[in-house]
C-alpha cells in the first residue's frame, strides 16, 4: 500500500539523447557540456569489439583531443577508480566519456567524484562523506542494455578488504548527459544481452513494488517491464535486430529512472552482496536467476502490483484473483529466464554451503529496506535455498 504521508523525491539530473546513429551527436554533446579534453573510460572488451574505434572516429572527425583509460574490469574497485583520477589529472582532462556497460559508467562516476571532491573513492560510501558539488562533466554512452547507470544516481564500488560492494551516490553523481545509440549494442553476445536484460527487468520490478514507489517511478517501471517482456527474447536471439536493441536500450534507461533517488529491494541486496563476496559472478546472470525466487517470496506484500506486472509481461489475467495473477507474473519471469538460458546459481559457481554467509551479507545490504515484504536473514536463506533447488 502506498504511504501517502511519506514525502518522496524524484530527480532526473541527466539529459538524454537517443536514437540509432546518435553517436554522431557526441561532438555537439561535448560542446554542450563544455568539455574540450575528454578522458574516455572503457574496458578492453569494448576496444576489441571495435566500438572504441567508432567513438574515436567521431572525435577525430571533429578535431577533438582526448585521452584513454581502457583499464576497466567487472565490479570496479577502489584502486581502479583512484588510479583513474590520477590519470585524468596527469592528462589535463576537463571531462569524461564513459563507453561501455555499468562497470565503465560507474568507474567514470567514481573518477568524477574524486576529481571534484578530492581524496579516495573509499571516503564517499553512501552514509559517510557526502557529495557537495556536481561531479566533473560526464557523458555516458552505454553499450549494454541493463544497469541504466547512464541515468542513475549511484555508482557501485567493490571493496576487496571488506568483501563488499558499496554505493556512492545522490543526484550530484548522475551523468550530465546520456547518449543512447542502440547500434552500439549489436556487438553484445547473447549471454551478455540476456544477463543485462534481466538486470533491467529486475530494476523495474523491484522499484515498482518497493516501499519507495511513487506514480512517477511506477510509470517508467511499467513501460520498462513491457519492453523487456516483448523484446528481450528477440534481442538475445538476433543480435542485429535493431528494433529489439532500441527498445531494450529504452527499457534499461527507463528502469534506471525508476530508481528515482531511492533504492531497489531484495534481488539487488542479494546480488550486490554476492558480488562483493564472489566478484567473478556476473551481476546480470545472478539477478536473472534470483529475480523469480525473490518475486515468489515478495508477492504477498503487494499482490495487486504483481498482478499488474503479469499484465505488463503480456499475460492474460483479467479473470483471475490478485493472488493467482501474481503467481502468473512469477511463472512468466521464470519462463523468460529459461528461454534466454540464464544460468543457475550452481552454474555460476555458488555453493550451497555458502548460503548462510550470503544471507547475512544480503540482510546487511542497504537495499533490503526497500523490499515490499518484511525480510531478514532467515528469509534470505529460504530464497537462496529455493533458488538453488529450482
Amino acid at each position: 500500500m502506498l504511504d501517502l504521508r511519506k514525502v518522496k523525491r524524484f530527480e532526473m539530473p541527466t539529459k538524454v539523447v537517443t536514437g540509432a546513429g546518435s553517436l554522431t551527436e557526441l561532438p555537439e554533446c561535448l560542446k554542450e557540456e563544455g568539455i574540450s579534453q575528454p578522458l574516455i573510460v572503457t574496458d578492453p572488451g569494448i576496444k576489441e569489439a571495435g566500438l572504441l574505434e567508432k567513438l574515436e572516429e567521431v572525435l577525430k572527425k571533429a578535431d577533438y583531443n582526448y585521452s584513454l583509460y581502457a583499464e576497466v574490469f567487472a565490479n570496479p574497485d577502489i584502486e581502479l577508480i583512484d588510479k583513474g583520477r590520477d590519470f585524468f589529472q596527469s592528462e589535463g582532462c576537463d571531462g569524461l566519456i564513459a563507453l561501455g556497460g555499468g562497470s565503465s559508467i560507474d568507474t567514470a562516476k567514481g573518477i568524477g567524484t574524486i576529481v571534484t571532491h578530492g581524496g579516495s573513492i573509499l571516503e564517499y560510501e553512501f552514509g559517510n562523506k557526502p557529495l557537495t558539488e556536481r561531479i566533473t562533466p560526464l557523458i555516458a554512452i552505454p553499450t549494454t542494455a541493463g544497469t541504466g547507470s547512464e541515468v542513475t544516481m549511484w555508482a557501485v564500488v567493490t571493496d576487496h578488504d571488506r568483501q563488499v560492494k558499496y554505493n556512492v551516490g545522490g543526484p550530484l553523481i548522475a551523468p550530465h548527459l546520456a547518449l543512447i545509440d542502440p547500434e552500439l549494442h549489436m556487438s553484445m553476445p547473447a549471454h551478455i544481452t540476456a544477463g543485462t536484460g534481466m538486470d533491467a527487468l529486475a530494476h523495474a520490478v523491484e522499484c515498482y513494488t518497493s516501499h519507495y514507489a511513487q506514480p512517477m517511478t511506477d510509470s517508467v517501471a511499467l513501460l520498462a517491464i513491457e519492453y523487456c517482456g516483448e523484446y528481450l527474447r528477440r534481442a538475445v536471439a538476433n543480435s542485429v535486430d535493431l528494433e529489439a536493441r532500441y527498445y531494450m536500450a529504452q527499457a534499461a534507461m527507463l528502469a534506471g529512472l525508476s530508481y528515482g533517488s531511492e533504492s531497489a529491494g531484495a534481488v539487488h541486496a542479494m546480488t550486490q552482496s554476492l558480488g562483493g563476496i564472489k566478484p567473478d559472478v556476473p551481476h546480470g546472470a545472478a539477478v536473472g536467476t534470483l529475480l523469480a525466487p525473490v518475486m515468489e517470496y515478495n508477492w504477498l506484500g503487494y499482490p495487486e502490483k504483481f498482478k499488474r506486472i503479469a499484465i505488463a509481461l503480456g499475460e492474460d489475467v483479467w479473470n483471475m484473483t490478485d493472488r493467482d495473477a501474481a503467481l502468473v507474473s512469477i511463472q512468466a519471469v521464470k519462463e523468460l529466464a529459461d528461454d534466454i538460458n540464464i544460468p543457475s546459481l550452481k552454474e555460476l559457481g555458488v555453493k550451497e554451503n555458502e548460503i548462510p554467509k550470503l544471507a547475512v551479507a544480503a540482510e546487511e545490504d542497504p537495499q533490503t529496506v526497500g523490499n515490499p515484504r518484511d525480510i531478514d536473514r532467515s528469509s534470505y536463506e529460504e530464497i537462496y535455498y529455493n533458488a538453488f533447488h529450482q
